[in-house]
């Protein structure tokens, strides 16, 4: 499914976004709001709680998170807690990918990629 990734952008099925990205088990693609974070706390590479709450309208078995390029987003304590009871794996995003395009065969994943830092 994702073809590609790159500082500031991922490929995927053929189309570039450039942003960060949400993907469902559904294969349901949309950008993230990060602005949610970033209000509560200054910067998007906290990863909130209620921004977390926002994209969990899908069961899944497995949350990935790619944390960026050079691994600067990170999930809060309290977004851990949220799905205390779901394998999280957060990985640069690169790695990550990988991981998402492997697991997505066999499991529900949900997957949350930062593109840029």
């Amino acid at each position: 499914m994702i073809e590609d990734v790159r500082f500031g952008s991922v490929m995927i099925d053929g189309k570039k976004y450039e942003h960060d990205l949400v993907i469902y088990p559904s294969g349901k693609i949309e950008r993230r709001k990060k602005e949610i974070s970033k209000k509560k706390h200054g910067t998007s590479h906290k990863f909130d709680p209620d921004e977390l709450r926002e994209y969990l309208t899908e069961d899944f078995d497995i949350l990935i998170v790619g944390t960026g390029i050079y691994g600067m987003l990170s999930l809060l304590p309290e977004s851990r807690k949220l799905v205390e009871d779901k394998e999280i794996i957060e990985k640069p995003t690169p790695e990550a990918v990988r991981l998402f395009n492997e697991l997505r065969k066999k499991k529900r994943v949900l997957g949350i990629f930062h593109v840029t830092c």
